[in-house]
């Protein structure tokens, strides 16, 4: 233990650059967690919708109509702001939100959440995912 605190007493800035890189790596770790804390893979969803979950998709109206999951409900996404009226009776309900490829649904998911959902996750990577995993879509 001497011998490293000599070592950063003479290698100062060696020293606080190896601090800041693993700050930095540690942010980084709790951040990709926090992320995906509220994210499902699609085989989760499928098994989150087999229990009743609402599916909202924030996607635009010409993309819901080109092709959804099934059962999902349309919702834009400046809606969300004004989820909590409207959803209100789904507030203790399994929800997953979608949109193409993720990061607006995590967004999504933290608004409902701040308004008092309890049970809220985003697909994770989006409908592209849904897409990978040849699942089937709804048209119309």
């Amino acid at each position: 233990m001497d011998r490293l605190l000599e070592y950063a007493g003479h290698h100062s800035i060696l020293a606080a650059a190896a601090v800041l890189m693993a700050l930095v790596a540690l942010g980084y770790e709790m951040r990709a967690r926090a992320q995906t804390f509220a994210a499902a893979s699609p085989q989760d969803v499928i098994r989150l919708m087999n229990q009743n979950a609402l599916v909202l998709d924030i996607r635009p109206q010409e993309a819901f109509a080109a092709g959804h999951v099934a059962g999902a409900r349309h919702m834009p996404s400046d809606q969300i702001v004004k989820a909590g009226e409207t959803l209100k009776k789904q507030k203790d309900k399994p929800i997953v939100v979608y949109c193409e490829s993720g990061p607006l649904a995590a967004s999504a998911v933290r608004e409902l959440i701040a308004q008092g959902f309890t049970r809220v996750c985003s697909l994770r990577g989006g409908l592209s995912a849904w897409r990978t995993d040849n699942l089937p879509l709804a048209k119309g």
